[in-house]
């Protein structure tokens, strides 16, 4: 997985100063989304997979699926990774354009997973302790996790705070085992 990160983040990086110069940084990021499921499909993974396709072929299937011009600056990013052999890594792509974005946006996208289900009220209250935390907006979403007994784990980023029972009994099974 992390070799798919390393090899589409220059592709990223590349479309996020195009989308970054052009003011189109929400269209790219949506289009980069629409592109990473259209991939995933079984028939046209294996189009772009395919070494009896021509590569502008694979572009401009894709731009087809995706509804955008040629000439385009999508259609011409479609075109370079076709050349690369990169199609592929459109999901990785999509991921990484996201994070570079809310990096720009300082935002973060924070999921809170608890063992029971959370009011508007306290949601509201840890998304603002985080978002004074993190010093970001935070778009929170929650999700129930029975298995976690009670507390809370959050996920934001690559930081998670495990707050959970769960968690604290397996740190102490991990303390009396050693």
């Amino acid at each position: 997985m992390a070799e798919l990160r390393t090899l589409a983040r220059p592709y990223a990086r590349a479309g996020f100063e195009v989308a970054n110069q052009a003011d189109t940084l929400q269209l790219w990021a949506d289009q980069l989304n629409q592109l990473a499921v259209i991939s995933s499909q079984p028939k046209v993974a294996a189009m772009i997979t395919s070494t009896n396709t021509l590569a502008s072929e694979q572009a401009n299937s894709l731009s087809e699926l995706l509804g955008v011009d040629a000439g385009s600056a999508m259609a011409n990013f479609l075109q370079l990774l076709a050349e690369n052999k990169r199609l592929s890594l459109l999901p990785s792509v999509a991921e990484l354009f996201a994070e570079l974005k809310a990096s720009q946006e300082m935002s973060v996208d924070v999921t809170i997973n608890t063992a029971f289900e959370l009011d508007d009220e306290m949601t509201s209250k840890l998304a603002l302790a985080l978002k004074l935390k993190l010093q970001r907006d935070v778009q929170v979403s929650t999700a129930v996790d029975r298995s976690l007994i009670g507390g809370v784990v959050v996920r934001a980023g690559d930081i998670v705070i495990d707050g959970s029972v769960k968690g604290r009994l397996a740190k102490l099974s991990e303390a009396v085992s050693i």
